[in-house]
């Protein structure tokens, strides 16, 4: 700040936003990442009912059915860290370019598989493309106020929901009549209106900040202010506040969630140098504790939501006393498969909504935790037998919870890591957690096996409830806090 009484010189991205407000430039850019989450839910959760078919058709064994959901999440776990290192080097723009292409052409190309290891391969080619996904959070959470990031941040996370309710009425209306190559084909229409409307998409203001483009990011907030009818801050948009500029700041002012080094962003440093920069700052003093709290929190959600998923299958179908890992997987046209998805997918609405009015009130590490320990308290009644309506009312309850919970470490993460690696850390942690995702239908059908349907709880709630505690750990609680 040039001094006492007189006007600010400087502004930063977040000073920009704020002042502009949330308006129809973020409506637009909501709508547009909305429905690159739409495309991912609908690639996931068509596995529901491709599977059977594909095993009713070409007479594969069990095995090989659990393995075309597997070879998604194998390709998601190499797609969330090459999808990170490419937004945060190339820019956001050409990462969720390479998630809509990817996941939308290879989609389309799997309706035509001519036979079961051909559908493997591009199955796998779509797990990449769909590990790619997080760009389009990362690149929509840069382009809202600080003010009300956590709550537009969960409204964003709506379009999952949606999406699985979508894909399975759209499973419902075409597979009985259609077949599965035909909702393969149809589900990856999403990604192909993302590549149309591409060229509209602007670039993050505050990636270009991170490179250095300031000119380049002031036009783009120019923009913003004019759909918005608002205007910018006085003064010359600056990446990181000088120390001798910023003592001027009101009490009120939310402090800067990382200060970057600027010789982080120096345009003639080499690729590989920057890549290798970027990954190592993640394991920095700073950011190491934050990294590996993620990556457990990752893990622990994604086994405890496939989890619950796995014991709705069981248990609220009447099949409760040591059902076979396969007797959830019914025929593929029987409207009970449709109808049960449906079902619990509606139940992740109220956990948004849960998020979104507790995420910017109370803070996000504790609505996190507490949502996981609320999970947790939900499934330890089913431990034990219980009449119909009181399980599927405790499973409703449980996946209300865990979904509120994941919203909510998808708004915290990005907040977590500077521009300059932000993609990265986001690819890299929740990548990892995708391990939770493998793991759990292992000990979690393996359990339910055997007969020791009390036992997979225990595993359940001990996840949980680790979860909840490791929430405390966290080094900074970012609500209402700037990022750069």
């Amino acid at each position: 700040m040039a001094g006492s009484g007189e006007l600010s010189t400087y502004y930063t991205t977040d000073d920009a936003l704020s002042l502009v407000g949330f308006g129809r430039f973020q409506a637009f850019v909501l709508a547009y990442s909305g429905l690159g989450w739409v495309a991912e839910a609908f690639e996931i959760m068509l596995l529901s009912f491709v599977g059977p078919a594909v095993e009713a058709e070409w007479g594969v064994s069990g095995a090989e059915q659990g393995l075309i959901s597997s070879v998604i999440f194998a390709g998601m776990l190499i797609g969330s860290v090459a999808g990170g290192l490419i937004a945060d080097r190339c820019g956001r723009r050409t990462g969720f370019l390479f998630t809509a292409m990817v996941t939308g052409i290879f989609g389309l190309l799997s309706a035509f598989s001519p036979n079961y290891a051909s559908l493997l391969a591009l199955r796998f080619i779509v797990g990449v493309g769909l590990g790619a996904g997080h760009v389009l959070s990362t690149w929509f959470i840069e382009f809202v106020p600080a003010a009300k990031r956590g709550t537009w941040m969960v409204v964003f996370h709506v379009s999952w929901t949606v999406g699985t309710v979508l894909e399975a009425l759209l499973a419902w209306a075409v597979m009985p009549v259609l077949g599965w190559r035909w909702l393969l084909a149809l589900s990856s229409a999403p990604c192909i209106v993302l590549l149309v409307f591409f060229p509209l998409t602007p670039e993050s203001p505050r990636y270009l900040c991170s490179r250095g483009r300031t000119m380049d990011a002031t036009v783009i907030l120019e923009r913003i202010a004019r759909v918005n009818k608002g205007t910018l801050p006085p003064g010359i948009l600056i990446y990181t506040p000088e120390k001798n500029v910023d003592s001027n700041l009101g009490t009120s002012e939310s402090p800067l969630l990382l200060a970057e080094d600027n010789t982080g962003i120096e345009e003639d440093r080499s690729s590989m140098t920057s890549d290798v920069l970027t990954f190592q700052a993640l394991w920095s003093y700073d950011l190491m504790r934050s990294t590996f709290l993620l990556c457990f929190m990752y893990v622990a959600n994604y086994f405890a939501y496939y989890g619950v998923i796995l014991l709705t299958s069981e248990l609220s179908n009447g099949r409760r006393a040591c059902a076979s890992s396969r007797t959830h997987l019914m025929k593929p046209n029987s409207d009970n498969l449709y109808r049960d998805v449906l079902v619990t997918s509606l139940a992740e609405f109220p956990g948004l909504l849960l998020a979104g009015l507790l995420v910017d009130r109370i803070g996000r590490k504790t609505s996190m935790g507490g949502m996981l320990l609320m999970c947790g308290a939900f499934l330890a009644p089913l431990s034990v037998k219980l009449e119909e309506g009181l399980v599927t009312t405790l499973l409703f309850c449980a996946r209300t919870c865990i979904m509120g919970s994941f919203a909510v470490l998808y708004v915290y993460t990005p907040e977590l890591y500077p521009a300059s690696s932000r993609n990265t850390g986001v690819g890299i942690t929740s990548s990892l957690g995708r391990i939770g995702s493998i793991v759990s239908p292992l000990i979690v059908v393996g359990l339910l096996e055997s007969c020791r349907q009390k036992e997979a709880v225990i595993v359940l709630d001990l996840v949980l409830f680790l979860a909840g505690v490791t929430c405390a750990l966290f080094p900074r609680e970012t609500k209402g806090c700037q990022i750069q």
